[in-house]
C-alpha cells in the first residue's frame, strides 16, 4: 500500500514538473533577442539602396533584437542612430500593422520594401508593394495608431513544412483578441520539383 502511494505520488510530482516547463519553457525562448529582418543590414537600405545580408561578425543588440550589418561601418552608424536607420514596427511586417481591428505582427520579406520620409517599411511578401506605394501616407496613418497595442502581442509563430517557406506561412495574434493562419503561397511540384498544373488548380 504504502508502495503504491509512493509511486503514485512520484508520478504526479513528474507530471507537474513536466507541465511546470513545458508552460515556462516557451516564455524563457521567447525572453531570448530574436534576429531582425532575417539578418538583413538596415542600413545598405539607405547606403546602398538595395537590401545586403549582414554577417554574424557584426552583429548589434538593440530593441531586445540582434541586428546584422553588412561591414563595422554600418554596424557603427547604426549604433550612433538606430531610430534612424531601423525598420518600422520593429522590423514586422508594415501592412500586417495597418490592418485595423486585424492588425498584428507578421514575418516581413527583406526584398519587400520602400523608404517613406525617410523611414523604412517592411512587408509580409513582394505582393503587397504596389498598394502599399500607392496608399502609403494611409497605411502608415493606421499603423502608427494601431502600432501602440500591437506591439504587445506575441511574435508570429512560423508555420513548418508542407508549407513553403518564402513567404512563410505564420500563425499571428490580431488586436482584437482573435487569432490568424496566413498561408503563404502554395506551388505543387513533382519529384523532379516542375511545377505541376499551371493554371489548373483541379491539376
Amino acid at each position: 500500500m504504502a508502495r503504491t502511494l509512493f509511486l503514485a505520488l512520484t508520478w504526479a510530482v513528474t507530471l507537474c514538473g513536466l507541465i511546470f516547463v513545458t508552460l515556462l519553457g516557451p516564455t524563457a525562448w521567447a525572453n531570448e533577442p530574436r534576429l531582425s529582418i532575417s539578418g538583413y543590414d538596415p542600413v545598405a537600405y539607405f547606403t546602398d539602396g538595395w537590401p545586403i545580408q549582414g554577417k554574424e561578425e557584426y552583429e548589434y543588440l538593440w530593441h531586445q533584437s540582434r541586428w546584422r550589418f553588412a561591414s563595422s561601418e554600418h554596424r557603427d552608424l547604426f549604433s550612433k542612430d538606430p531610430q534612424r536607420y531601423a525598420p518600422q514596427y520593429d522590423g514586422y511586417c508594415a501592412m500586417g500593422a495597418a490592418s485595423d481591428s486585424a492588425a498584428h505582427k507578421d514575418t516581413v520579406d527583406p526584398k519587400a520594401w520602400v523608404i517613406v520620409d525617410g523611414k523604412l517599411y517592411l512587408l509580409h511578401n513582394t505582393f503587397w508593394l504596389a498598394k502599399w506605394r500607392e496608399h502609403a501616407k494611409e497605411f502608415i496613418s493606421r499603423a502608427d495608431s494601431d502600432w501602440r497595442v500591437v506591439e504587445e502581442l506575441p511574435a508570429p509563430v512560423i508555420v513548418g513544412p508542407p508549407c513553403t517557406a518564402n513567404p512563410p506561412t505564420t500563425s499571428v495574434s490580431l488586436r482584437d483578441g482573435r487569432h490568424m493562419i496566413i498561408v503563404g503561397g502554395q506551388v505543387a511540384q513533382d519529384e523532379a520539383g516542375n511545377v505541376v498544373g499551371k493554371g489548373d488548380m483541379r491539376a
